[in-house]
């Protein structure tokens, strides 16, 4: 069996690479997929298909279209979603993709530190599992694949 995993959060630090590093030694295939994680690109994805845009509310309207057109695709490919909450970024982006998640009826392992308990209690409760670390979750997932 073999699983492939959106891997939702914020895009400026290495915790995606980590993630896949330490499953990179489990005993099966998971395959890992996400947004753009070249923050430039991301930005600048609507004018380089579309065209300059008039002002900067024209361009990062164009690059949500194809951000999300990204997302939608790719999450709807995936078999489960793990969803990032970190302390340093804002995290507007992880929410929706986490309730996109749930929209999808896509199992949900929301990763959010305990300081963030309270902000998230909603969220929390919707989520099929939630855990603290990324570490925890790939034990998530490890779980699944346990035959005894």
């Amino acid at each position: 069996m073999e699983l492939t995993i959106y891997l939702a959060g914020e895009i400026h630090s290495d915790w995606r690479a980590k993630l896949k590093d330490q499953a990179s030694s489990l005993p099966y295939t998971l395959h890992f997929t996400g947004p753009m994680e070249n923050h430039s690109r991301s930005d600048d994805i609507g004018e380089e298909i579309l065209g300059k845009q008039p002002n900067a509310i024209f361009k990062d309207d164009a690059a949500s279209a194809f951000n999300n057109l990204r997302t939608q695709v790719l999450m709807q490919k995936s078999d489960l979603v793990i969803a990032l909450f970190g302390e340093q970024y804002k995290q507007w982006n992880t929410a929706m993709d986490a309730s996109a998640a749930l929209t999808m009826n896509k199992p949900l392992i929301l990763i959010r530190p305990e300081k963030l308990h309270h902000a998230l209690k909603e969220l929390s409760r919707k989520a099929t599992v939630t855990v603290e670390t990324p570490e925890q979750a790939l034990k998530a997932v490890s779980y699944i694949f346990e035959t005894e």
